[in-house]
């Protein structure tokens, strides 16, 4: 072997000679099963390969590659491992220039079909795999740098490759559970081998060869339909995030969203398992970079919430039979599964967004998933951690209005994910935790309440949305459905907007809307359970508590903590530590005046400097707007009788007019009438117009309705001509100015010589 080592060095261009000659020996003597003879042949090619580093070389490689593929194609696995190591050392070889006809597509087929080996002897099989893996390990590092070899990249070898190394990873609790794979170390079991290979081609992989590598996985997981359980479809993602390049990521989020699309129809378990395996990807990425997908995701992952709600409410729907019952509840539980893996989905990655992102991702939601309630969960989430400078900013009327409409909904926990959802953006400073659970707080300095002073766009913010969120805290709270913990959100709510969005203004129009809530609690025109009365009567004295300390104000203190003394002699059940635990009177009295906050008292408490205490005589009423006409909410009645209470207050003869007033004059309630028939009137007339409009337009012939229009169009043209004519006078021009008069067209001409021109235009 030294002396034909040295006369190969000496004489390179003899090297494809004696290639050629030691490989038809070898080809001679595999035929003839001289095996010894084999690997001799083997062992002088391979040592003449690391020996000889020449440009002569290629043709050497030429017969060995040939020698190489004889040893695989035999059925002996001593062959095949002796010819697969061989191989290994010549991928370890730095060649000085590409080769430009080179091809490994042989070796791709041979060493993946040795990784599917089914060979009955355990030990002999886990030899021939491992023989496998190993032999793709030194194709992909002798091919995906080379530029010439970029075909390796190209699907047809890619789907061979990659599920190669994914059932050798798959099989690998079979392996770890046998006697003979429990004593394997790294380099000789088949699933740690493939794990290292599968890593090192995907950290190899470029811009354009993402979807190549990525593709392949997905057709795998289907194929052995291992995303029900999906343990190791999830494993297999985190390899490949954590393998690729950061800037790569988006490409794999893109091509888990086209196969969830892509099975969109499948059972909810499956489509579950993509979706967590998304989470997964997601979860990995949003640390890194998540290119241009972050709309695309949260598009893709709504309509299939959408499609989930759908199917979950189709298949309610056709439970018709007492045999289907079962069957159909689990389908929707199953639906379930797959709704709550989107909503941690979609809240992880808004979780990991920017500020200004999140805010675009709030509104894209609401507009996206019309389901009532199906947005709340995912927002929850979303706006979990949110903190932006400007309430403007965070709640944008677009994203601020379609909330609101959920709130007034009759579910309960509905309105429930709407109050976190407000105070996951409201609070900037953490401090809910604090105010968890309604009570009477003995000192609220010892909280230590994080605040800063409210900034302009607040103050304008307040100004332009502040009637509408005391609107929605007012109507939530006389929900005949609520429970303790709608209660304890809705003090949270008041607190939190005291804290971050409260100046002086601010805190009259609360302490009014605490007394309208108790005065709606007394009255009690709706006929509310007694439990809910006593509840928002627990709400008003909490907050008032809470809010007398928060201003620092001692008469106002005082005060608070005066009735709240009385209450806990005499009316335990109107305070938040009892309301829930004790006994519930039959009726409330309204007599009994030291038991019940007094806007007289304090008005009083807050006269002087800083706070208009008179706009504390000023009963608050919630605003009435468009969506009470679409919602449950107030009747037409209801609407026009709180019309009348508020202008009834402009009549000549008018009386203090307020919620315990039971005494009205004659006048005014004939002024209340009147007012009542006479916009009932005008509202008669004007669906009478708007009827006979609708008519003519649905009845009347096409061309009696153009000419009508047209005769508007053409008066509505002479008009705008006469007031251009009075107001535009252009300048006068020898070539003649056009003017209308009487409805003719006139050319007047002007000479130059009569034209007069400023001095700057005079040469």
């Amino acid at each position: 072997m030294e002396k034909l080592t040295f006369y190969a060095v000496s004489a390179p261009e003899k090297l494809d000679r004696i290639g050629a000659y030691l490989a038809e020996r070898l080809s001679r003597d595999v035929v003839r099963h001289r095996y010894g003879y084999v690997v001799i042949a083997m062992e002088a090619l391979d040592q003449l390969l690391m020996a000889c580093h020449s440009q002569s070389i290629k043709p050497f490689v030429e017969s060995f590659l040939h020698m190489v593929a004889k040893l695989l194609e035999s059925r002996e696995p001593d062959l095949q491992v002796l010819g697969t190591n061989s191989f290994v050392k010549f991928a370890n070889i730095e060649e000085d220039t590409p080769s430009y006809h080179r091809r490994y597509d042989f070796f791709v087929s041979q060493f993946s079909a040795m990784c599917h080996s089914t060979h009955e002897d355990t030990e002999t099989r886990t030899r021939i795999r491992v023989a496998g893996i190993k032999g793709l390990q030194g194709v992909v590092r002798k091919t995906v740098n080379d530029e010439l070899q970029a075909i390796i990249w190209e699907p047809q070898h890619m789907d061979k490759l990659i599920p190669s190394m994914l059932f050798n990873m798959q099989d690998a609790d079979d392996l770890d559970s046998s006697p003979s794979g429990a004593g394997q170390d790294g380099e000789e079991n088949p699933a740690a081998l493939a794990e290292s290979c599968f890593r090192e081609l995907l950290g190899r992989a470029a811009y354009g060869n993402m979807n190549n590598a990525v593709r392949p996985v997905l057709v795998h997981l289907d194929n052995h339909r291992l995303w029900d359980p999906n343990e190791f479809a999830v494993s297999c993602f985190r390899i490949i995030m954590y393998s690729i390049q950061a800037q790569h990521s988006h490409h794999v989020i893109q091509q888990v969203l086209g196969h969830l699309d892509a099975h969109n129809k499948n059972t909810p378990r499956v489509r579950a398992g993509i979706v967590q395996v998304l989470l997964e990807t997601v979860a990995i990425a949003a640390k890194g970079s998540v290119g241009p997908t972050v709309l695309e995701v949260f598009n893709t992952l709504l309509k299939h919430l959408r499609m989930s709600v759908d199917f979950e409410l189709g298949e309610s729907s056709r439970r018709n039979s007492a045999s289907s019952v079962s069957s159909g509840r689990s389908k929707e539980s199953e639906e379930r599964i797959v709704q709550n893996a989107i909503i941690q989905t979609i809240g992880f990655f808004g979780g990991n967004l920017p500020d200004y992102q999140r805010a675009e991702v709030m509104m894209f939601i609401m507009g996206k998933v019309p389901v009532y309630g199906t947005p709340c969960h995912t927002l929850d989430t979303v706006t979990s951690g949110f903190k932006s400078k400007t309430m403007a900013a965070a709640l944008p009327p677009p994203f601020l209005d379609p909330l609101f409409s959920i709130s007034l909904m009759e579910d309960s926990e509905l309105r429930q994910l709407v109050l976190e959802i407000l105070h996951n953006i409201i609070d900037r400073h953490d401090n809910r935790a604090k105010l968890r659970g309604i009570r009477i707080i003995p000192n609220v300095a010892a909280l230590k309440i994080k605040r800063e002073k409210i900034s302009k766009q607040d103050v304008a913010f307040m100004k332009k949305h502040g009637q509408q969120l005391y609107r929605h805290i007012y109507l939530g709270s006389k929900e005949e459905d609520n429970v303790h913990k709608n209660f304890e959100l809705l003090f949270t709510t008041l607190a939190v907007l005291t804290i971050e969005l409260a100046n002086e203004e601010v805190v009259i129009d609360l302490i009014r809307l605490a007394i309208a809530l108790q005065e709606m609690a007394l009255v009690n025109e709706e006929n509310m359970p007694m439990f809910i009365r006593c509840g928002i009567m627990a709400l008003v004295a909490a907050y008032l508590n809470f809010l007398s300390q928060m201003i620092a104000n001692p008469p106002f203190c005082q005060h608070v903590s005066k009735v709240i003394e009385l209450r806990n002699m005499d009316a335990p059940y109107l305070l938040p530590e009892h309301i829930f635990r004790d006994k519930l009177p039959e009726s409330l009295d309204k007599e009994d005046r030291v038991l019940y906050f007094q806007t007289a008292d304090m008005a009083e408490c807050l006269a002087g400097p800083g706070y208009n205490a008179e706009r504390l005589s000023i009963p608050y009423v919630p605003q009435v707007t468009d969506e009470d006409r679409l919602t449950r909410r107030k009747s037409f009645v209801d609407t026009i009788s709180l019309q009348v209470d508020i202008v009834s207050n402009n009549l000549p003869d008018k009386v203090s007019v307020t919620p315990l007033s039971r005494s009205l004059s004659i006048q005014t309630q004939e002024g209340r009438l009147c007012l009542v028939s006479d916009t009932t009137g005008l509202e008669e007339q004007e669906r009478e117009k708007r009827r006979q409009v609708m008519e003519k337009f649905q009845k009347a012939p096409f061309e009696e309705i153009a000419a009508h229009c047209e005769s508007k169009a053409n008066m509505l043209h002479d008009r705008l001509a006469q007031i251009f004519e009075l107001t535009i006078r252009p300048p006068p021009s020898p070539s003649g100015v056009v003017s209308i008069s009487a409805g003719h067209t006139q050319h007047q001409s002007v000479p130059v010589y009569e034209m007069k021109f400023p001095d700057l235009c005079v040469y």
